[in-house]
């Protein structure tokens, strides 16, 4: 029992790492994507909707990855996002 609850233990802390790890990748994108008041706007929204934040960190990243951003985002570019964001959402939300 003991040598499972260490197995256990080992796995939880790598999957920790793996998630650090991503997390720190992300915030690097981030950082190369935004300009500063969309990045404050996003810190902000981090705050108040951390599901709706995360959703952002994940888009942005592969907008980024796959070479669709030429510039950085605007605060105004960041709140034509989270529209649709928000559509797609009240969307969902009506279809169930």
């Amino acid at each position: 029992m003991e040598e499972e609850e260490i197995k256990n233990r080992i796995l939880h802390q790598r999957i920790a790492e793996e998630n650090r790890k991503a997390e720190e990748a992300i915030k690097g994108t981030l950082s190369l994507v935004l300009e500063p008041k969309a990045k404050e706007r996003l810190d902000n929204i981090r705050v108040v909707k951390p599901e709706v934040a995360q959703q952002l960190d994940i888009y942005l990243s592969q907008l980024y990855h796959s070479g669709q951003l030429k510039t950085k985002i605007t605060e105004e570019q960041l709140v034509q996002i989270l529209r649709k964001i928000n559509e797609k959402r009240e969307f969902n939300i009506k279809r169930k």
